[in-house]
């Protein structure tokens, strides 16, 4: 392309980045390694391209967010003084919004179409639903609008038959999977008709397009001479097959880590990058691996977890340290997870008191619930903290449900905690709620039962919406059986072993009123009414099921439900989930996904023991591979010091329970850390 000033390519980039960047014509995959400076290759390769004497409309840049594009471009038009609007160049759904608008009648819809976000596409769903069988909605048992469309959304973007999926995602559910099928299939039809599309449909349909318009697909071959794709390791089935219909010149470059493949719970393809070479014969392999990043020993650690997985011929990777010598990453092997929340918080006391910001510390988790304690910590040390991974704990919705059971067994008169009860019922809002709650109280005061006895009266029920009722009766029953808990407990003798009382709890559930602590108190909750209204109602509820598990877990320390509600309180009122001031000293927590393309010259990692990292669940599932990429993510994000702490032992509503040591430490050379053992100090 004329007019372009000139740069100097080899000089500004090292040798790894300069053989990807001027990569010949052909197919080519670029493995870059955590912190080797992916981002400035792929903007010098746009560069290159443009040198070569590509147009900026010939390109075509893919990428996983519109921030991650708009820094590409503005980068390019930098170094090139190429205006970046003269590229096409977003997310995958950006471009395939731009490409139907030009397209639609192929995809069966007319050029004004419009996106329904998630809110209106369960509305759309529900009305359907409601329209086919009305039956289906009032049955409390079956999955609500926005469970079926995830499982649906699943299915398209992995390329599966919808019927496999639902059955597997739904196997909770009674009866095949035909009935959702229908109602997925009507729900495809009312888009047509009524000229809408909702996120999937910007891939589905573009597909759809390169699949049946010969003339399109041609036409888009043409234009886009050059495909760059970032984050490959992140792309589904529906992605790559849209990529390699569009690169069928072959004219393609592939971004990505295969070892930081993080995201196949949500449709992610780890074999999507592995396959690339034989799906694009012909492809050059380059590897980035000089990290600018971390200290040698750092990434001595991060290379011996990779040491392990199972081997993929060309996808060998080390990573390489230009920054001088630091100190070996420390395991800190620790009795149970209480002893490892004082000892994460003495130890991030001794660094900021050695001179080291709060906000250089990060602390990363598996799993939101593995870090109440330590909140709880930090709050008795006066230690300032943001958690950077999404909501608070005791924010999240399915948690503040429960809280709110537990709330009103402890005060039957808070009237906000019922309602937010009642308002879980189908067809129950604020005022149906309010009459419901003022019947309650007319029983309370005539018969003396009290709040949760009396919305058992017949009179409460008559105030109840028919298609209510049964789950009303659930919640009712419920909430009963965790206040005769907590009566029964209320009338013993205060234990003098709040462990050894959760074994006795458990062992007299035989007796007719079972004294109950309040982590007893918490299991009755998640295991009655509102555990199965989980299922119905979140896409996710195995997560927050185990969010759940975990908060049952914190509820062990108290002895009083009053001392629990209170705490949380104070956790909520005392720690932040909003960005700092930029002048604010605070510590961060977050989640080691949430943590990806993130770096931090100081890292904490808790929890790294079998049944917390890798996860249980994972274990269970046959997931482990994806564990230990976790596990290397959440290591390379350390630029200066990584910190772990194996706990043997996780605080549970059971008591104590035993976790195995984490299986990636375990096969690692102990070589590469430094060892300190506090499973039998006091702290």
């Amino acid at each position: 392309m004329d007019g372009l000033p000139p740069v100097d390519f080899r000089a500004e980039l090292n040798a790894e980045q300069y053989a990807a960047v001027t990569s010949p014509p052909g197919p080519a995959l670029v493995l870059a390694g955590a912190g080797s400076g992916k981002t400035r290759t792929l903007t010098y390769r746009v560069a290159w391209l443009l040198h070569q004497g590509a147009k900026p409309w010939d390109i075509l840049l893919l990428t996983f967010t519109n921030k991650s594009a708009k820094e590409m471009l503005e980068r390019v038009e930098d170094l090139t003084g190429v205006p970046r609007g003269q590229f096409w160049g977003g997310t995958f759904h950006s471009i395939g919004q731009r490409i139907l608008r030009r397209n639609a009648l192929a995809a069966g819809r007319s050029p004004d179409f419009t996106i329904l976000d998630q809110k209106e596409s369960e509305q759309l769903f529900s009305e359907i639903v409601k329209a086919a069988d009305g039956a289906f909605i009032k049955d409390k048992t079956n999955p609500k609008a926005a469970v079926i469309l995830d499982a649906y959304s699943h299915a398209r973007n992995t390329l599966r038959p919808v019927a496999e999926v639902i059955s597997e995602r739904l196997d909770w559910m009674k009866g095949g999977p035909e009935k959702l099928v229908g109602f997925c299939d009507a729900y495809e039809a009312a888009k047509k008709e009524r000229n809408v599309c909702d996120f999937d449909d910007l891939l589905v349909l573009w597909l759809r397009v390169l699949e049946n318009d010969p003339a399109a697909l041609e036409h888009y071959r043409r234009r886009f001479q050059h495909l760059l794709v970032d984050e490959f390791q992140d792309t589904n089935r529906l992605q790559s097959r849209i990529i390699d219909l569009l690169a069928s010149h072959h004219q393609i470059m592939a971004v990505g880590d295969d070892a930081q493949c993080i995201y196949t719970w949500r449709g992610a393809d780890w074999e999507n990058i592995v396959a690339f070479p034989s799906r694009h014969p012909g492809t050059l392999i380059h590897t980035i691996d000089t990290n600018y990043r971390s200290t040698p020993e750092i990434l001595a650690f991060a290379n011996e977890i990779l040491s392990h997985r199972p081997r993929i011929e060309g996808f060998d990777r080390r990573l390489k340290a230009v920054r001088p010598g630091g100190q070996p990453p420390t395991v800190f092997t620790i009795g149970d997870t209480s002893q490892q929340a004082k000892l994460i918080g003495r130890k991030i006391l001794q660094l900021h008191n050695e001179g080291h910001p709060l906000a250089d510390i990060h602390v990363l988790y598996r799993a939101h619930y593995q870090s109440l304690e330590l909140q709880m910590e930090l709050n008795a040390l006066g230690v300032p903290f943001v958690i950077t991974s999404g909501h608070k704990f005791f924010d999240l919705i399915h948690v503040k449900d429960v809280l709110a059971h537990l709330r009103f067994i402890q005060n039957p008169q808070d009237q906000v905690a019922l309602s937010r009860l009642l308002c879980l019922l189908p067809k129950v809002g604020p005022v149906a709620a309010d009459k419901i709650t003022r019947a309650a109280k007319d029983i309370e005061q005539a018969q003396g039962r009290g709040m949760v006895r009396a919305l058992r009266d017949p009179a409460v029920l008559k105030k109840v919406p028919e298609s209510a009722k049964d789950d009303f009766n659930d919640l009712t029953i419920t909430l009963e059986d965790m206040l005769e808990g907590i009566e029964a407990a209320r009338q013993k003798p205060a234990p003098t072993n709040p462990a050894a009382d959760l074994f006795t709890a458990a062992r007299d559930r035989s007796e007719e009123k079972v004294a109950r602590t309040p982590a007893e108190t918490t299991r009755v909750c998640i295991e009655g009414w509102y555990g199965s209204h989980l299922k119905t109602l979140f896409p996710d509820w195995k997560d927050r099921e185990q969010d759940l598990t975990g908060l049952i877990g914190f509820a062990a320390k108290f002895e009083e439900l009053g001392d629990l509600v209170a705490q949380v309180v104070l956790l909520n009122g005392e720690s932040s989930d909003k960005k700092p001031e930029p002048d604010q000293d605070m510590l961060r927590l977050t989640t080691i996904h949430q943590s990806k393309g993130l770096e931090f010259p100081i890292v904490f990692l808790l929890g790294v023991a079998d049944g917390l990292l890798p996860l249980t669940r994972a274990i269970e599932d046959g997931d482990v591979e994806e564990e230990r990429r976790l596990f290397y993510v959440a290591c390379t994000r350390a630029e200066n010091m990584l910190y772990l702490f194996a706990p043997r032992f996780a605080v549970s509503g059971e008591g104590y329970r035993p976790l195995d040591p984490c299986r990636f430490l375990e096969e690692m050379s102990p070589d590469c850390y430094e060892l300190a053992d506090y499973a039998h100090r006091r702290l």
